[in-house]
């Protein structure tokens, strides 16, 4: 009884010692259980980017920049103009963002007021980028068969000898065609002058027909039209009464050309851009304010 009770107290006051398993692996289990496979599925590499391009922020670089600044993310170069006026301008358009400051603000003074206006900075810097891509993409193709915008709808060049030099167009089919009379081998440039001239012929017999339409509701009369060839201006207009228009513009829907229409000649009434004028535009135009974001958001092809 003693022993048995010593005993039991030995047990109790021993270490606790992990029980040991059976070394012994049943048959038919060793092998799945302790061999590793003959072959080994590799999992295929996912590309990887370098860690430098990670981390190299967004770059915007004016053409004439000649300050840059970090504005969040982004290494903003901009083209840094002295001016007589009081304060601080930005603009932000295709070639990236220009500032004009007073001569008597410092360099960190400037710096520290894009950093204040970054977001917005930004933002548009990002827009005018997209813009410009999508310019890119808009670029035509001088070839038999390319497709090029007409009041906004697609419209085929076809090259057709049997064709007079003017060009035909024909709508009756699934798709409207230009036909022009020039041989199959006929060079882009060829192609292209061909093609503007009937274009801008037919600019203007749209255009004059749109003014006829629009001057008697705003109680104006227009003189003459003039067509341009501008980049960026659609359209203006002269206290003598005469217009000038982008002929372009005959890429676009029918009602964005009918708002720059009206637009020029609301300004034979009022002759600036203040709330008289818009109020002008709305009376015969009510949803300009849509059309002209449209006007200004989708590019015209490119034409060089």
């Amino acid at each position: 009884m003693t022993q048995r009770f010593v005993q039991l107290v030995l047990d109790l006051l021993a270490p606790t010692v992990a029980p040991e398993f059976d070394k012994k692996t049943p048959s038919g289990l060793a092998d799945q259980a302790l061999n590793a496979p003959v072959s080994i599925v590799k999992k295929p590499q996912e590309k990887t980017v370098p860690l430098p391009d990670m981390l190299v922020p967004a770059r915007f670089r004016h053409p004439q920049a000649n300050r840059e600044v970090l504005l969040g993310d982004a290494v903003v170069a901009y083209a840094l103009q002295r001016a007589r006026r009081r304060s601080i301008g930005f603009t932000v358009g295709a070639d990236g963002l220009s500032v004009r400051a007073p001569t008597w603000v410092t360099v960190a003074a400037v710096d520290a007021a894009l950093r204040e206006k970054s977001g917005w900075i930004l933002r548009k810097l990002g827009e005018a980028q997209e813009r410009q891509q999508r310019l890119e993409h808009a670029r035509i193709d001088w070839r038999d068969g390319t497709v090029l915008p007409y009041l906004g709808a697609p419209l085929r060049v076809v090259l057709d000898p049997a064709q007079s030099a003017a060009g035909t167009l024909r709508e009756g089919g699934a798709e409207r065609q230009l036909h022009i009379g020039l041989p199959c081998t006929a060079q882009p440039g060829q192609i292209r002058d061909a093609v503007q001239a009937w274009l801008m012929r037919s600019a203007r017999q749209h255009f004059i027909g749109r003014l006829d339409h629009f001057a008697p509701l705003l109680q104006v009369r227009w003189t003459r039209l003039r067509l341009s060839s501008a980049q960026t201006r659609w359209g203006s207009a002269r206290a003598d009464g005469s217009i000038c228009l982008n002929w372009r513009l005959l890429h676009y829907p029918p009602a964005i050309v009918d708002y720059v229409v009206a637009h020029e000649l609301a300004h034979l009434r009022v002759m600036d851009h203040s709330p008289r004028f818009w109020d002008t535009v709305r009376t015969v135009v009510p949803d300009y304010a849509q059309r002209r974001r449209h006007l200004q958001d989708e590019p015209a092809p490119q034409w060089h």
